[in-house]
């Protein structure tokens, strides 16, 4: 097992953040609902409906022992991933309220500092505020304070907007219409949201603060009207999507990248048909010469980017392959490969988002 430390980024706030992370999306409770609404005849309109007394909502399903069975077994697992992680060193933690798997991974957390293995000030917890809570200051701070609790902690060190649109508040986390698509509130402005979110920092709830799936225009509206500056954009970052223009801009203006799905996301419940990264022969050849695997590669080209990247896994070994990074480099040579291997390849775009009035992905 490797044991080099992960490199730490400072953000235009002084704050400093490990650049390397456990992804914990589409893991425990979030995985059932994947594989119910994409492996059976279940409309989307119950994608957060079916399981109500996890996802707070109001449909009231025939809960099986099988399903049950499969809760806690997948609870579990997430407890003990991030439990893996920080013996293998990881103390940086992406979470999201819409992830529905905090109070595991604060569990396992705070069972680590019970055993003395690190300390609250040892980890770097982001978490993101959920889009059906943007329409007042009130529901900002209640699902901020909502995933503190399950967390079991009385800051996050990095809170972000999950997207720059808004669903209609005072639902289900996944709202829809009559006619079955997503119910937008286009009367919320991510703007205001930012408002709310510099107040956090204020009271001493967020250390940082920061947006997930914002465009340069979004970006630069921001940057225009803010107090508190965010200090990072998570994106779709892989080499089939490279994102130049976004990392141009965000290099411009002092702001990290942080990459999601450094590996294009095999698991990917809403995948576009994109193909895998991980199979591609150039990457397979560039990892064989290194004699690393094509994920090693995948994740080391983030941080030569200089880009935070939060890859996801539950498996012990995988949590260990993507944590053996540090012993070597790509050459230049091979970053510019990479690089050319840009399609545009955006695996992470749900269908019928496109019709927010904030969709992100328009331009770019």
């Amino acid at each position: 097992m490797a044991t080099t430390s992960i490199p730490l980024v400072t953000f235009n706030n002084g704050q400093k953040c490990p650049m390397l992370g456990l992804g914990t999306w589409n893991v425990s409770n979030f995985q059932i609902r994947q594989n119910i609404v994409f492996s059976s005849s279940f409309p989307l309109q119950r994608f957060h409906s079916h399981f109500s007394m996890r996802f707070r909502t109001s449909y009231n399903p025939i809960f099986t022992v099988e399903m049950y069975i499969m809760f806690q077994s997948l609870e579990r697992e997430v407890y003990e991933a991030v439990c893996h992680a920080i013996d293998l060193g990881y103390r940086h933690f992406d979470c999201a309220y819409y992830y529905q798997n905090e109070g595991q991974i604060g569990e396992a957390i705070q069972d680590k500092i019970s055993q003395g293995v690190i300390t609250r000030e040892d980890i770097f917890i982001t978490t993101k505020l959920w889009i059906t809570f943007y329409s007042s200051p009130d529901l900002i701070r209640k699902c901020l304070q909502e995933s503190l609790d399950l967390l079991q902690m009385d800051y996050v060190n990095l809170y972000l907007m999950h997207w720059p649109h808004a669903f209609r508040s005072g639902g289900d986390l996944v709202p829809f219409k009559a006619d079955g698509k997503f119910d937008f509130d286009d009367s919320v402005d991510y703007v205001d949201v930012w408002k709310t979110m510099e107040c956090l920092v204020d009271e001493g709830l967020a250390r940082s603060i920061g947006v997930s799936n914002f465009n340069t225009k979004q970006l630069e509206t921001l940057l225009g009207v803010a107090r508190i500056k965010p200090v990072t954009n998570q994106i779709e970052v892989h080499p089939y999507l490279t994102q130049k223009k976004m990392a141009a801009f965000c290099r411009d203006n002092d702001l990290v990248i942080t990459a999601y799905s450094p590996l294009s996301n095999p698991t990917n419940p809403f995948r576009a048909k994109v193909p895998f990264v991980l199979e591609d022969q150039t990457v397979k050849d560039i990892a064989s010469r290194y004699d690393k695997t094509p994920a090693q590669v995948l994740i080391r080209y983030q941080i030569q980017l200089g880009n935070i990247t939060v890859p996801k896994s539950v498996t012990k070994s995988r949590l260990e392959e993507n944590r053996d990074i540090f012993d070597f480099e790509l050459s230049q040579e091979d970053m510019d490969t990479l690089d050319g291997l840009d399609a545009n390849g955006r695996t992470c775009c749900v269908p019928g988002s496109e019709a927010a009035k904030h969709f992100p992905f328009g331009e770019e």
